[in-house]
């Protein structure tokens, strides 16, 4: 197992999925994509996500796209990749071997699709629990993702199923700090780390003992979330640092709005050759969106500038 909480911060891309404009998956595309993350500095990699558009893929695609990533990265850093897609955990708990089987360093568990929505905390600690229990020794990870419906882990929750052994990583939703930081000193064990995905707390949760930043905004400028999480609590760089978590803030409307296709509008005036087709229904993208978006890159040009 790759212990994924190092000394130093590290950012984990929530990785997007390049599309052609027919709609396949453009692997030339991906690798692209999967090397810029690279170059970025980016300590790991979360593939087949919500921004990869998983639920708009099929079994065998989510396959490929996951050994189309681990082939590109080569070793260089950590994969993880979800492998919970609903049904029987009996079924769930087989395609979570099979997204080991692929390589990854640990398989994404979605919350949302462990329990119904109206299911009590008894009963998702159950369904975890049965899922560990088919899945040998794989090492796993949580995501609270949104999507079927945001099922949040509860401090104490996360200490229970942190103490197995078998959870290295946490991709966090809560929005709260103070949840944050109960999560943080409750679920202590070497090799796990919390991945925060809350850009307006991202220097507070680095400086509570959050193992790094997992978030959309790495999706814009990854090279800016890296640079947080590296001088975050320099002692000569708390007046950048406090200009980049204002900036995060002022920016997250924007970079939220029809998003996967704004970020890869971003990327692609950034240079890297993407198409910003998107499987998901995700909105229209206006000239009035587009006009947002280019607004963002010329003020993080100036950020930039004034970070270099």
């Amino acid at each position: 197992m790759i212990d994924m909480k190092t000394a130093t911060k590290g950012f984990i891309p929530v990785m997007l999925t390049p599309f052609t404009e027919t709609g396949a998956i453009d692997f030339d595309a991906l690798t692209r994509l999967t090397e810029f993350y690279l170059e970025a500095g980016a300590a790991g990699m979360f593939a087949n996500c919500l921004s990869s558009e998983m639920f708009e893929l099929s079994e065998s695609e989510r396959l490929q796209l996951i050994r189309h990533v681990i082939k590109v990265v080569n070793g260089a850093v950590p994969v993880v990749a979800t492998g919970t897609f609903g049904g029987p955990i009996e079924q769930q708990a087989d395609f979570v071997k099979q997204v080991h089987d692929t390589g990854t360093d640990a398989v994404i568990l979605i919350t949302g699709l462990l329990a119904d929505e109206t299911d009590s905390e008894a009963v998702f600690n159950e369904h975890v629990f049965q899922l560990l229990d088919r899945t040998e020794s794989i090492p796993v990870g949580f995501y609270e993702c949104p999507v079927p419906y945001k099922r949040l882990i509860s401090p104490e929750n996360l200490k229970l199923f942190v103490d197995t052994g078998r959870v290295i990583y946490h991709k966090d939703t809560c929005l709260d700090i103070h949840q944050i930081e109960e999560k943080l000193r409750l679920a202590s064990r070497p090799g796990f780390g919390l991945y925060d995905a809350y850009m307006a707390h991202a220097v507070a949760s680095l400086k509570a003992g959050s193992a790094g930043l997992s978030c959309i905004q790495g999706n814009y400028f990854p090279e800016l979330i890296v640079w947080l999480c590296q001088h975050y609590d320099d002692t000569d760089q708390q007046e950048k640092v406090a200009r980049v978590q204002q900036f995060l803030i002022d920016k997250m409307d924007v970079m939220h709005h029809v998003y996967p296709i704004t970020s890869k509008y971003f990327l692609q005036q950034r240079g890297l050759d993407l198409s910003t087709f998107t499987r998901r229904e995700v909105g229209t993208f206006t000239p009035e969106i587009a006009r947002q978006i280019d607004g963002l890159l010329a003020d993080y040009t100036r950020l930039q500038e004034e970070l270099a």
